[in-house]
Parts: C-alpha cells; structure tokens; sequence
C-alpha cells in the first residue's frame, strides 16, 4: 500500500474557527501523530477524514479508493451503551461491519483480558478503551484513526496499548493517525508528527528529523540576547534564566558553539511555538 490516507489542502470553515490549508499524507506501515492544543482543529481534520463533516474545500482519499470500509475508528469515550456485555458488542460489531471476525474478536477479549459476561458500565475506562480497540481491529481495517484515545490512562495501560498498535503497523498494509495530547506517548511510536495551531499546519514532518532541527537551549538572558532572532522560535524567560527553541540546529551550534543545545521533545516544540515569548 502506496499510503493509506491523504489530505490535500483540507480546509473546513465553520464562521467563528477555520481548519485551513492542511496536507497530510500516511504512508503504509507508519504511524502518524497529530498533536496540538485544545480547538487546535485535530477532532476536525479527523471528521473530515471520517466523512462526519464535508470539507469546504480540498479533498480526502483513503486506503487508495478502498475507502471508510477499510478504517478502524476509536473516539475518546467508549461508543457502545453502558447495558450491552463485552460479548454482546461483538454480535453487535458483525452486524455493522462486513469484515467481522468473531473470533479475532474473542482473541482480543482474552488478550486485554476483558470479561466478556461483564456489562460496560461496570468497566475502567482502561477496559473500556481496550473494548473500543478491540471492535476497531475486529473487522481487520487497514487504518486505525484514533481520536485522543488514550488520554486519562494510566502508564502501564498506556504502554500495553501503544504496542498493540506498532504491532499493527508491522506491515506496510496497516498505518494509523492518532491525536493526543500525550506527546510522550507520540514520541515513543510516532514516525510521522504534524502540529496544528489555530487551524494551520506548524510543523509537519518525520519526527526524528523534526526533533533533529530543533534544538532546546537554556542560558542566562545575556546569552540569549545576543542570539540573532532567526533562530528563535519561542522563548520563555525567568528570574533566573532563559529557555528557548532554537531552529537550525546545525547552523546554530556552528555559530554559537559556546551555547549548547539539548534535544526536545514533541511537547518543547508544541510549547515554545504556540507560545512564543513568555516572561
């Protein structure tokens, strides 16, 4: 599979908020992260991916014509009622997807150690989202679009959960988008990171070129003001000291080599470029 979603100069302008402009293109076998703060227009792209919502310009195309068939979704609450068993998901599942597989179903369920007799409402929200991942893989999709899908987890969930998804993508058949806040996360699995900011793409990229650019300097204001301002993206400065991030890496330390940078992470670079200054 050549890619398995692209978005082609996707705009949606609702009056009061505008998703403009955004590109994104998911090759087979990677995982792509899109991060950003709240009402940054990441649930938008996604709706506009899914067919929810019809862009006002642009176009989707998905799975190379395949299309919503071939997509798993997971939003960020659980979808089925609080009344129907775990198994009961299943029988409702093969009715809405022609791709079921109850028995892949089954296997899920002993693997997250799910009870299947056990009603949803009496599920962690953990379980929950594990019953949600469960259905999505069930009818064997080819993209995973996952909407903020592991927020308010805890850390060993998390984890369980992220390596089910890199063993999806083992093949370059299967690729995933996933939106969260937990950049941490989107470092550890993440190929591909695009951050949106106010409806527009900021950064795009492969994510250890991007994180590679960057770099997160710290330094008294002195320093820092001697620093041409083409380098800076943001900066935050305090009593005490200065931090900023800095682009060019490369450039920067042959400039400045007695300025040493650190590597950043996901979250530096969505913090310091919507912030910008900070005192």
């Amino acid at each position: 599979m050549e890619y398995a979603v692209k978005l082609d100069h996707l705009t949606k302008d609702f009056g009061s908020f505008r998703l403009e402009d955004v590109s994104i293109s998911i090759p087979g076998g990677t995982i792509l992260g899109l991060i950003g703060e709240n009402g940054a227009g990441k649930s938008t792209a996604i709706k506009c991916l899914l067919g929810i919502l019809r862009p006002t310009s642009g176009s989707v195309e998905l799975l190379e014509g395949e299309g919503l068939g071939g997509v798993g979704y997971v939003p960020d609450e659980c979808p089925f009622s609080d009344q129907l068993q775990v198994r009961q998901v299943g029988a409702l599942c093969a009715g809405l997807f022609p791709g079921w597989e109850e028995s892949l179903f089954t296997h899920y369920l002993e693997k997250f150690e799910l009870p299947a007799k056990k009603k949803v409402k009496e599920l962690s929200r953990g379980m929950k989202m594990k019953l949600t991942i469960a259905a999505a893989l069930s009818h064997k999709p080819k993209l995973l679009v996952l909407d903020e899908a592991t927020s308010g987890l805890d850390p060993v969930v998390r984890d369980e959960i992220l390596d089910e998804f890199l063993n999806f993508i083992q093949d370059e058949d299967h690729a995933i988008l996933i939106s969260s806040h937990i950049t941490s996360d989107l470092e550890k699995i993440c190929d591909y990171v695009t951050y949106l900011h106010k409806g527009k793409v900021t950064i795009s990229g492969v994510k250890d070129e991007l994180l590679a650019a960057y770099g997160k300097l710290s330094c008294a204001r002195a320093d820092l003001d001697r620093v041409v301002p083409k380098f800076i993206v943001g900066k935050r400065e305090g009593n005490y000291g200065c931090q900023a991030l800095i682009n060019d890496r490369a450039r920067f330390q042959r400039e400045y080599p007695g300025l040493p940078l650190e590597a950043p992470t996901l979250e530096d670079l969505m913090i310091f470029t919507t912030r910008g200054d900070q005192k």
